[in-house]
């Protein structure tokens, strides 16, 4: 329940909503939340693997399309890199003002236009505006939609929920390499048509994710944050009554209640100063997290298709069975991992999977060294270390939209977010194009090195830095900026 009154220098609430979406229970309704939420990393992961598997197709005569494998490889995909790091900060500034469900209702529509206007491209410019204007939308999704799960989500099951989600990207991926084997397939579609209708489909895909997320609520925590109690409590009420009545039974008792003190928006000056002064050392954390996983991906997935058939003799259209293969370990590690970190914590368990993860590469790098691996026996290496590598990423994702302030959340992931992304999508490649393509097994070593080093230095930084944000509410975790003093816990870690 809130109640509020009128205080000099503004509008006071007291609330016990947070508590109360803490304490629910999980039902049907979450899982509303989930697939009406979540499926959109499946999206981007059906993006990134279908473009990356038609890069041949659309540079051959007769695509429609009058562009080259590079242009599609190098140019389309820096654009789509660039698009979703601009659209992770602009509609992350927006999500905090505005709110999370007009924004993730934005951000989508805007991914399912600029995709279904991909599938018709016409000319090299079109399809290379549309592919960033596609990513802008992506990176929008990233922090509007995280945003709203980690609020909507109870504290009990927030870890596990948001890593699978987060790792849901490779059950994309997956989908997006079979669907291109048959969408490619010249038996079936026409050279000019199948191509496009990968992308069609990626934007009837979002339609359907757009109609069910008409149902998923505004975030209560957000409309207490800019004043609009009375909308919290009608949803969080509607919430309670369909719960109990799933579980039949009485709801458990909320514990504790929030101050706030009703503010404008928040400033930039403000948001820098919270994450970069305030939270230095959670700031630190989410760089090393971030850094760490976009190095360590780039290091194996980059040039792995190259390897394979460099060092091994896998024939080019074979390599789509191994990166399947790959793939399914990268979801796995999240699906079995994620309730640990509900339950062992955060801490130990951010670390222990940068650790491994970044341990087990330099043991491939040392075995491929020593001419010890064959194509099958190195892809097993690579699911193993992919298989933690997948969880401590996700896990990336989840610590930096839990560990800062309500006020700047959406902004903060999108900050990280986007500095994972550049990191991987623009750096990354510089760095291992060369090494993985050149032909010298010492080459790949150190690639396979460098990834592994930084994966270890993130894992021993959260070993120290990273917080026990298992089983607690949000605003435990990171005290609201318009919490009024002794209302939650002071966090200056």
């Amino acid at each position: 329940m809130a109640t509020t009154d009128q205080a000099a220098t503004g509008r006071t609430l007291s609330t016990d909503i947070p508590a109360r979406l803490d304490r629910l229970p999980w039902s049907r309704w979450h899982w509303t939340i989930v697939i009406g939420l979540g499926t959109v990393w499946i999206l981007d992961g059906l993006e990134v693997t279908v473009v990356g598997n038609i890069a041949g197709r659309l540079s051959e005569p007769g695509s429609g399309l009058p562009i080259t494998s590079g242009e599609v490889t190098g140019i389309a995909a820096a654009l789509y890199v660039a698009g979703a790091c601009i659209g992770a900060l602009f509609w992350g500034r927006l999500t905090d003002r505005w709110g999370r469900k007009r924004l993730f209702m934005i951000t989508l529509a805007v991914y399912l236009g600029a995709t279904a206007l991909t599938a018709i491209s016409f000319d090299t410019w079109w399809f290379l505006l549309f592919r960033f204007l596609t990513g802008f939308g992506i990176g929008g999704e990233y922090a509007a939609i995280n945003s709203a799960i980690d609020e909507l989500i109870p504290a009990l099951y927030r870890g596990r929920v948001d890593l699978i989600i987060n790792g849901s990207f490779w059950v994309g991926a997956v989908a997006g390499s079979l669907l291109s084997i048959v969408a490619l397939n010249t038996a079936f579609f026409a050279a000019d048509v199948g191509w496009r209708l990968t992308f069609a489909l990626g934007a009837v895909l979002a339609l359907v994710i757009l109609l069910v997320r008409r149902h998923v609520p505004e975030s209560p925590r957000w409309l207490l944050i800019h004043g609009r109690d009375r909308e919290a409590e009608e949803i969080v009420t509607s919430i309670e009554r369909r719960v109990r009545a799933e579980h039949g039974e009485p709801l458990a008792r909320p514990e504790g209640e929030l101050t706030l003190h009703q503010r404008g928006s928040v400033t930039f000056t403000e948001i820098a100063r919270t994450v970069f002064s305030r939270y230095r050392r959670r700031a630190v954390l989410g760089f090393s997290l971030f850094i760490g996983q976009a190095f360590l991906y780039n290091a194996i997935t980059f040039g792995f298709g190259a390897i394979l058939t460099t060092f091994f003799d896998v024939p080019s259209g074979n390599t789509g069975y191994y990166f399947a293969v790959i793939a399914v370990g990268n979801f796995c590690g999240p699906l079995l991992l994620g309730k640990l970190f509900d339950t062992v914590g955060r801490r130990v368990m951010i670390s222990s999977t940068y650790l491994l993860s970044g341990l087990l590469l330099f043991g491939t790098a040392w075995l491929f060294d020593r001419g010890s691996l064959n194509a099958a026996t190195m892809t097993a290496c690579w699911c193993a270390v992919l298989f933690f590598a997948s969880a401590g990423a996700s896990s990336a994702y989840l610590t930096v939209s839990e560990i800062f302030p309500m006020e700047t959340r959406a902004m903060s992931i999108a900050f990280f977010y986007a500095l994972g992304t550049a990191a991987g999508g623009i750096s990354g490649p510089l760095l291992f194009a060369d090494l993985t393509e050149s032909g010298k097994v010492a080459d790949t070593v150190l690639a396979f090195s460098v990834g592994a080093a930084l994966m270890c230095a993130a894992g021993l930084v959260a070993a120290f830095l990273a917080v026990r944000a298992e089983r607690r509410s949000l605003e435990d975790v990171a005290r609201p900026l318009s919490a009024a003093a002794g209302t939650a816990a002071r966090t200056t870690a």
